[in-house]
């Protein structure tokens, strides 16, 4: 046979095995269907059911004929029928499992109930340990065959959380067990976890049965706690996550044993408690138990602990406890308070002293504790110390105390008591409550006195004037004044002339001097309880000033002339009011036609307006209450010739000085405000101004002007100008001159300064002639001098450089000769090999660097 012959053979034994099998299998599956049974849902022959739980036992028929089947019907564990539901009953669960709120009916454990598809359920509303064992589902198929199968419950208790609370909150410092405790049948085993570490018993920790015991609680052990629960025989795992949170039992950290506060003001107290949680703070006032946060006039912030009082009286002196409390316990802390009862000031009277005799004053004042008592002067902040005063050993200040009553006194004993010492006194009563004051005054009598009248000046009058002598005594109590002239009391004289007004302490004489008798020495009589003073007091009469001394003029100009006036002798009180002139030209002899002027005292002393080349003659009189004196100092002065201005002087003050001149200082940056005032114009008015400023340094002493940077300005018929765009922290020099029809005044300088301003970029100043430029003219001076030595060598005793450079060009006639041709032609520079010694060179000095140049020379005698 051969090799394909054999593999059909194969196939078709092949095909024909599993058509044999799949026979097989067909009739096996034909002969199961027809064949009778009963099956239970869930198909587990034993199933745990947990205790608690409702569950449903399905039995169903598998029979070729459904309407074959009777008596279909559940025994239970004890092989007693189950009985149907009842009609009336109301199930324990709704749809969704939750158990209904059902009361007043009968629910049976256990009944059987109908399904669809021809099933029949057992329904256990709450499965008992009771109801373990087998149950039988049986049924009767076409009355001839009895059908039975069976399930066996076993039982068994799920895990559950007896007492295992979520949130625990152990105690710092004690020994805590997180509560964990658990039931289930069978028993299961318990493990804990933190933040997902398992936990070991050791010296921290000891796994219990009902809980994990912490020894010696701290603020770490803070944090998340697993109890984990698993029944092995059942392999129920549960966890229980509890946080575990450290209490701290509260703990008072200030409040200060004594407390003191002050009658009729407001008082706060701190009692300050830490805690976890944060403590709440109450106050108990002790004597009668009371809560003060419910009190008339108390507030207590519980969770700052802070008890104020708006208004502090004496039955708030008591003893308070301060509690904090919070879920970790309680503690407390007892503070007395103190009333304070402020100082007043109950007692102090005015006194009276005599000059030179001890004076006392006394201030008593009451409170709590006993005020201390002081005293000062009225408008001083300086205040007198117990005992005798360091500056002053006449004064001495003693105190007394009565800490019982809560009085004190103090007295200010002044020994030798002097007119210096009358016044206002001010008593200082003060303790820990507050300070009370009360002013008192202490008068010092003492004899009339006429000191302050000595240097008065005489009373003056003139042309028979009324004269007032105004006669003031100091001295307590007031004095009573008498007038007195040539021995006799002028109130028994009767005169008309001689008035009295004021018997004192101040009275005034009204003097009538119609004759010149009246012009005499009055007496003013002063007297009180303490004694009598006198003083006399001079009535003159006044004369118009005596010749002025001297007036020399100090400054010309063809225009004006400024005097130096000297002043005549004057009696004490009639001041020189003015000065006087009277001026005319010297060919004009009638004075009557002079022109006046007038100067007061402190005014400079300047005749305007005269014409130039002019010979003038003066004349001065000085001027008092009394009138115009004589004219004297005849004088005469010539003006001179008209000329240009006079210098104008800058309305600058110095703010600067440097050591050689004043440096105005411009509060600018960037502009300057240059001002002055008119100068004498010598004949011929003043038409413009000239303003020149330029920028500069200042080097060994010596200014030295930018010359290219200077600005030129022509100013007219003002006296200011305004620089502009000037640089910052810059020197400048100012000039500035005057001009008229005949020329420019002398010019008046200045040094100003600008300041450095905000954004100003300094820019560093250049000398005029650098370092490197005094170098090389220095070396070009040392250049030039050898050169002209070695010239002068060369000319005298054939030596030097410049002579060996002409021997060695006469070195062959041909040269000679060609030189000659060249000077006679003058057509051709003189050629000089590249790098040869004898190149052209020049050197110039153009007033600061020396330059060498090398090049060609061209002309008839460059050859050397």
């Amino acid at each position: 046979m051969g090799q394909l012959q054999r593999q059909r053979v194969a196939q078709l034994a092949t095909l024909l095995y599993y058509v044999v099998i799949c026979s097989c299998l067909t009739i096996e599956l034909s002969s199961a269907q027809q064949q009778p049974k009963l099956e239970i849902y869930p198909t587990q022959e034993v199933q745990r059911k947990p205790v608690g739980k409702p569950l449903i036992l399905t039995c169903r028929p598998t029979v070729p004929d459904q309407a074959l089947v009777t008596d279909l019907q559940w025994k239970d564990n004890m092989n007693n029928t189950i009985l149907p539901k009842p009609t009336n009953y109301d199930p324990l669960y709704d749809s969704k499992g939750n158990k209904k709120n059902v009361t007043g009916r009968n629910h049976p454990p256990m009944y059987t109930e109908t399904l669809p598809g021809e099933s029949l359920g057992v329904m256990i509303t709450s499965l008992l340990p009771e109801m373990g064992g087998q149950y039988y589902c049986t049924a009767s198929y076409a009355n001839t065959e009895i059908l039975q199968t069976s399930v066996t419950i076993k039982t068994y208790v799920a895990i559950t959380w007896t007492n295992a609370p979520e949130n625990q909150f152990p105690i710092l410092g004690d020994d805590y067990v997180v509560k964990c405790e658990v039931k289930a049948d069978p028993n299961p085993t318990i493990d804990w976890l933190r933040n997902g570490d398992p936990i070991r018993t050791d010296a921290k920790h000891v796994v219990q049965t009902h809980g994990l015991l912490i020894r010696d609680v701290a603020e770490t052990d803070d944090g998340t706690y697993t109890c984990r629960a698993a029944v092995i025989e059942t392999g129920e795992l549960l966890e229980r996550i509890i946080r575990v949170e450290v209490y701290i039992r509260p703990v008072i950290t200030h409040l200060p044993s004594t407390l003191e506060a002050v009658e009729g003001k407001p008082f706060a107290a701190n009692c300050t408690a830490l805690g976890k949680p944060v403590p709440e703070i109450s106050w108990i006032k002790d004597s009668v138990q009371l809560n003060v946060a419910n009190a008339d006039r108390f507030k207590v912030n519980a969770q700052t602990g802070l008890l104020t009082i708006s208004s502090v009286t004496q039955e708030d002196y008591d003893t308070y406890t301060c509690i904090a409390k919070n879920d970790a316990g309680v503690t407390d802390k007892k503070a007395q308070l103190n009333v304070l009862v402020r100082p007043s000031v109950y007692e102090l009277y005015n006194v009276t002293g005599v000059s030179g005799k001890e004076v006392a004053i006394t201030c008593r004042s009451k409170g709590r504790p006993a005020p201390e008592i002081t005293f000062r002067r009225w408008g001083t902040e300086q205040q007198y110390t117990a005992g005798v005063q360091m500056d002053d050993e006449r004064i001495q200040l003693e105190q007394h105390f009565d800490d019982d009553r809560g009085e004190s006194t103090g007295t200010l004993r002044i020994a030798r008591s002097q007119r210096t010492d009358d016044g206002l006194y001010q008593c200082i009563a003060t303790n820990k409550g507050d300070t009370a004051y009360k002013t008192g005054h202490i008068a010092i009598e003492f004899p009339p006195d006429f000191t302050h009248m000595k240097e008065l000046p005489p009373v003056f009058s003139w042309e028979q004037r009324k004269a007032n002598l105004s006669c003031l005594a100091m001295g307590i109590p007031n004095a009573t004044i008498e007038w007195r002239w040539n021995g006799r009391n002028i109130k028994d004289l009767f005169d008309t002339n001689l008035k009295i007004e004021g018997t004192g302490p101040r009275s005034d004489l009204i003097v009538h001097p119609v004759t010149r008798q009246y012009y005499s020495a009055y007496k003013c009589i002063a007297t009180n309880i303490h004694g009598t003073a006198e003083h006399d007091m001079q009535l003159k009469e006044a004369r118009v000033p005596d010749f002025v001394s001297a007036a020399v003029p100090r400054q010309l100009t063809a225009t004006t002339i400024t005097f130096d006036i000297r002043g005549p002798a004057t009696e004490l009180g009639l001041p020189i009011l003015a000065f006087s002139v009277q001026y005319k030209e010297a060919l004009n002899p009638d004075w009557s036609t002079a022109l006046n002027r007038s100067w007061s005292p402190d005014s400079p002393y300047i005749v305007e307006g005269l014409r130039p080349q002019t010979m003038y003659s003066f004349r001065f009189a000085a001027r008092n209450q009394v009138g115009l004196g004589n004219w004297g100092v005849n004088q005469q002065q010539s003006t001179p010739r008209r000329s240009a201005p006079e210098e104008p002087k800058p309305l600058h003050s110095p703010v600067q000085n440097d050591k050689e001149e004043p440096v105005v200082v411009s509060p600018y940056s960037d502009h300057f405000e240059l001002r002055w005032g008119v100068p004498a114009d010598n004949g011929e008015p003043i038409d413009r101004y000239q303003v020149k400023y330029c920028p500069g340094v200042k080097m060994a002493g010596t200014w030295h002007e930018l010359e290219d940077r200077c600005k030129t300005i022509e100013v007219v018929e003002t006296t200011s100008y305004q620089m502009i765009d000037l640089s910052g922290n810059t020197y400048y020099r100012i000039e500035l001159k005057a001009h008229n029809a005949i020329g420019y005044s002398s010019p008046a300088s200045i040094i100003m300064k600008t300041t450095r301003g905000i954004d100003v970029i300094q820019v560093a100043e250049r000398p005029v002639l650098s370092s490197a430029a005094i170098v090389g003219i220095a070396v070009g001076g040392v250049l030039l001098l050898l050169f002209i030595v070695d010239l002068l060598c060369c000319v005298t005793v054939h030596m030097g450089v410049m002579a060996a450079m002409c021997r060695k060009a006469k070195r062959s006639p041909s040269e000679i000769d060609d030189e000659a041709k060249l000077g006679r032609d003058e057509k051709e520079p003189l050629r000089t090999p590249t790098g040869s010694i004898k190149q052209n060179s020049t050197i110039e000095f153009d007033g600061r660097f020396v330059h060498s140049r090398s090049g060609e020379i061209i002309g008839k005698n460059s050859a050397v």
